[in-house]
């Protein structure tokens, strides 16, 4: 693989950005993950409502994809395998 934007963890499970593009991918996953939650949590229609079940629901779908996106793509762009890892 040429130019990886992730490695894999010395320890643990996954992988750490590598380069400047996986910090900016990791930076506009964190993002969106406050955008999602501001825009269908946070903002209230009008004064003294809560979010409802369906901004509830809806909210965890966007949750969901955001993450199965990012973590897709840092799969993707990992220079390796992501294995459990005790360190050398």
């Amino acid at each position: 693989m040429t130019d990886p934007w992730f490695r894999p963890k010395s320890h643990g499970y996954g992988a750490t950005p590598a380069d400047w593009r996986g910090w900016a991918a990791t930076a506009v996953f964190a993002i969106g993950l406050v955008a999602a939650s501001y825009l269908l949590l946070g903002w209230e229609p009008s004064p003294g409502t809560g979010a409802g079940a369906s901004r509830i629901a809806v909210w965890a779908l966007a949750i969901a994809v955001l993450i199965a996106v990012f973590v897709g793509s840092a799969r993707a762009k990992t220079d390796g395998q992501w294995d459990w890892r005790w360190g050398k």
